[in-house]
């Protein structure tokens, strides 16, 4: 995973970086880097949930190869493509189409990565929403683990309606897709 060139620094990619169509003004939000997340901005529903996916060396190794190549989404059901010509794995200002589909039914998502963390103990990435999107606002994925040698993953979003019709609408729904969408991204590296 391609960092934020600050050779093993956990800082956002966000800071000093102007990220042109997100749907949201603050980038870097949900502070993957941060092992503590006490503020959101207002106007956003906060979440955060963390589980224990294993313990060890190998499962650490196993979950931050996991999380750099977005299967968190993957394993959830998702497919994830480069929209920018880069690869697929994780990198920091990187752009994708996050897609989900049920039978004929497909929903695009466009997002870029605003947020790299990758040091000893913690590693993960946050994307925000770009216009498109059926909601607004960020998600992080985030594994790490403790002194005692177990490894966690950590999801911390923040959401709100899209700025725009026809999603901005249906946002009452999306919000109870969402919560069975984030008890498989839970379930996702155990």
């Amino acid at each position: 995973m391609s960092g934020d060139g600050g050779g093993g620094d956990a800082a956002p990619v966000a800071s000093g970086r102007r990220f042109d169509g997100l749907t949201y003004g603050t980038p870097g939000a949900t502070l993957p880097q941060d092992p503590l997340w006490q503020e959101a901005p207002p106007g956003f529903r906060r979440f955060e949930r963390t589980v224990v996916i294993g313990r060890g060396e190998g499962a650490w190794a196993t979950a931050r190869d996991a999380v750099t190549r977005w299967e968190v989404k993957r394993r959830s059901g998702f497919t994830v493509a480069p929209a920018d010509g880069g690869g697929t794995g994780v990198r920091a200002g990187g752009r994708y189409l996050v897609t989900a589909g049920l039978g004929r039914f497909v929903v695009r998502e466009p997002v870029e990565v605003v947020a790299v963390v990758d040091t000893g103990n913690r590693c993960g990435f946050a994307y925000g929403t770009r216009r498109g999107h059926p909601v607004s606002g960020e998600e992080a994925f985030v594994v790490h683990r403790d002194d005692d040698g177990r490894v966690h993953l950590t999801l911390r979003s923040l959401t709100r309606a899209a700025p725009a019709a026809p999603w901005r609408f249906l946002f009452p729904l999306l919000l109870l897709a969402q919560r069975c969408v984030r008890r498989r991204y839970l379930r996702a590296l155990a």
